[in-house]
């Protein structure tokens, strides 16, 4: 397990999310319409106004009070907040709060992509980034088949990696308005 994923301008929540694999998972749930950095702080931040991070706690909270806190968590509060106190719904009722089991429990790749999928707010992007960081980073072999071939979240492992990373999105998504116009 890396004491580290190299995803925010935190220290504190870089060591979250690569310890807490419930922050893990909320992060990437927030991985929409904001910055990587903005998604992966939500944990902590999370944390901090809760004071602990959940899945039980979080299921029966009414997050977007806690979202909509300045600063917000999310440039889209109210939606942002359903959608994590559904992922920790979905990881009390089927995992018993444990949000590891998600992969811990798949013996085989098509389990871990089954298990994935079931995520709420988790497409098929999401959980092939997720399968790459799993695969890359925590060494869950289940999850190797499942990672794609082009660049993700999984193969970022430090500050540097994260700015080429981000770079190399942009110029992509350039690329393909380019080629539509």
């Amino acid at each position: 397990m890396p004491d580290r994923l190299y995803y925010t301008d935190s220290d504190e929540a870089n060591a979250l999310i690569a310890a807490d694999p419930l922050a893990l998972l909320i992060g990437l749930a927030l991985d929409q319409q904001v910055t990587v950095q903005k998604a992966f702080a939500g944990p902590l931040v999370l944390r901090e106004r809760l004071g602990a991070l959940d899945a039980a706690q979080l299921a029966a909270t009414d997050l977007e009070p806690v979202f909509r806190e300045r600063p917000a968590i999310h440039r889209f509060p109210g939606s942002m907040a359903k959608r994590v106190r559904d992922l920790a719904a979905h990881i009390t009722e089927r995992y018993d709060g444990d949000a590891a089991r998600v992969w811990t429990d798949a013996a085989t790749p098509e389990a871990l992509q089954a298990n994935l999928e079931a995520l709420p707010g988790f497409g098929e992007m999401k959980v092939r980034t997720l399968a790459a960081i799993l695969a890359k980073h925590y060494g869950v072999a289940t999850a190797e088949p499942l990672a794609p071939d082009h660049p993700t979240l999984g193969d970022v492992d430090s500050p540097q990696a994260l700015a080429d990373y981000q770079a190399g999105k942009r110029a992509h998504k350039a690329a393909m308005r380019a080629a539509k116009a």
